[in-house]
């Protein structure tokens, strides 16, 4: 390939694509990346705006370790000067990507695309981004990688309007899958109106249309296929749920999931439905999704010191803890919920988290608030509020006995997690 050869990246072309000028200094790249403290020889570094620094700031920076080039607006050796170097990304990403012949499904949605995007691509035996690398940066340098293969599976993450145009206009996918829609990232997206805008933007921008029952609601568009259990275009039948697997009946197949939860039922069913649109055989699908990985801290089991622990703290929102919460109610014994701060709800915050709180009282009677949200939370429904990790430590490990079970759910930045690390390995 002219400009790219093996996942060779040479200045030249990069300028070409995006109208930018070479600078004397520069070298051909073999990755790219828009961290400075992940650059290194030969790792081209995009000087990208950000909420608290811009890029540029740390390009010298970025030479000093050995960067083959920096992209940026700055005018200095070792540079490809552009006039906006976030869109000088895209343009580069939707280069790579249109250079990949199979074929694209990009999933999308309010809660549930890691899930999603990991059952697609096992389920499919397709390569996809690790974690969730759902930006325009980590989708450029996930197709500067990509190899040969019958097709790759993405996550497009969102934050702010106009981000799924920008996104869509770089993976340009064949198939667009929409999970679930609901509140997320309201301080930047403003409002629930505004989230089922951006994100069903997917679909229209999607030849192939796939969402869930919950998402296609209110959506009318052509072609759209709607996958959901016990409803929908491709439908999961008697289910079986426990704290270690998942069982339901897709047409005559029986499908097995070494996870627990509504939310990886829902991914593997995207999974198979996404295979029956692309005419990919489905039993091998359903062989594959057996042997199912999912990154921690979604619907996670581990059993410490005899007490039963689902670590669902990866991320949090209004959408996502209901969904775990549904499942808790399908569990016997006793639940002890600890729920953090969803983040990013911005002027809502207060509502969803006292919704939130009514939710867990149908659940049990047994609940840990913990964070800013966490006293009026316990006023309205009762339970403990407590501001701190090492308060909820000391909490639990004075209340909870062995054989309940406990769950975790808040927003990252919360890291609720940190309860496992902290917590008797030999009992309480």
């Amino acid at each position: 390939m002219k400009g790219r050869m093996g996942g060779e990246l040479k200045p030249e072309w990069v300028a070409q694509l995006t109208g930018g000028r070479v600078h004397p200094g520069v070298k051909p790249a073999h990755d790219l990346h828009w961290d400075s403290r992940q650059v290194g020889p030969g790792v081209a570094f995009f000087a990208l705006p950000g909420n608290k620094a811009h890029g540029r700031d740390f390009a010298q920076e970025a030479l000093a370790k050995g960067a083959a080039f920096v992209v940026t607006d700055q005018d200095h050796p070792g540079a490809v000067e552009v006039s906006r170097p976030e869109r000088a990304l895209l343009v580069l990403g939707r280069a790579l990507r249109d250079r990949f012949r199979g074929t694209v499904v990009a999933v999308g949605g309010s809660s549930g695309k890691t899930t999603t995007k990991e059952c697609l691509a096992q389920g499919l035996g397709w390569p996809a981004p690790e974690g969730n690398l759902n930006n325009a940066p980590g989708l450029t340098r996930f197709f500067l990688h990509l190899g040969e293969a019958p097709g790759c599976v993405v996550e497009l993450g969102i934050d702010r309007p106009l981000e799924m145009a920008e996104l869509t206009y770089l993976a340009r996918p064949d198939l667009g899958v929409l999970t679930a829609l609901g509140a997320e990232h309201l301080e930047g997206l403003g409002s629930l109106e505004n989230v089922v805008r951006e994100e069903s933007w997917l679909l229209w921008a999607s030849p192939l249309r796939l969402a869930s029952v919950q998402a296609a609601e209110g959506l009318k568009l052509p072609g759209l296929k709607t996958y959901g259990i016990g409803e929908g275009d491709f439908q999961a039948r008697d289910l079986e749920l426990t704290l270690d697997t998942s069982q339901f009946h897709y047409g005559r197949l029986r499908i097995w999931l070494p996870y627990p939860g509504l939310g990886v039922v829902l991914g593997a069913l995207a999974a198979l439905a996404g295979a029956e649109m692309l005419g990919q055989p489905l039993g091998e699908a359903a062989e594959r999704l057996a042997g199912l990985r999912l990154p921690p801290g979604r619907m996670q089991r581990l059993e410490l010191g005899g007490v039963r622990f689902l670590n669902d703290a990866y991320n949090a929102n209004p959408l996502s803890l209901k969904a775990g919460l549904e499942f808790l109610q399908t569990q016997p014994g006793r639940k002890w919920l600890v729920l953090g701060r969803m983040a990013e709800l911005g002027r809502e915050a207060l509502r969803y988290h006292l919704e939130a709180a009514r939710w867990a009282a149908q659940v049990s009677p047994h609940r840990v608030f913990i964070g800013p949200f966490a006293q009026v939370q316990a006023n309205e429904v009762g339970g403990v509020a407590l501001e701190t990790l090492e308060e909820a430590l000391r909490f639990l490990k004075q209340n909870v006995r062995p054989g309940d079970l406990v769950y975790l759910k808040a927003s990252r930045s919360v890291g609720l997690e940190r309860l496992l690390e902290l917590w008797p390995k030999e009992g309480v």
